[in-house]
């Protein structure tokens, strides 16, 4: 295995680099939320049990999809639950 020799010069150039990535890093946008929740994620959101939002989806508060066995909710119909703007689905 052949060694190398690091240079100050190649130090500052790495330090540069470095320092360059994490600005761009620290500067980067807010990450997007997720556009589908799990029922767990849902309920840690809104303080809730799973008896509480259970009755949600039955009286149609909450509007779910359902995929196989698990239940996905909508990032957006949520925040308009808590905005107090979503208009109660009616289920037949």
């Amino acid at each position: 295995m052949a060694a190398e020799i690091l240079t100050r010069e190649d130090l500052a150039i790495f330090k540069t680099e470095l320092f360059r990535e994490l600005r761009e890093l620290v500067n980067a946008p807010a990450l997007q939320p997720k556009k589908w929740l799990k029922t767990y994620e849902v309920r840690d959101m809104l303080g809730i049990s799973p008896g509480t939002l259970q009755n949600m989806r039955i009286n149609g508060t909450l509007s779910f999809t359902k995929i196989g066995g698990l239940i996905f909710y909508d990032y957006d119909d949520i925040l308009q639950l808590m905005e107090g703007t979503r208009k109660t689905v009616k289920r037949s």
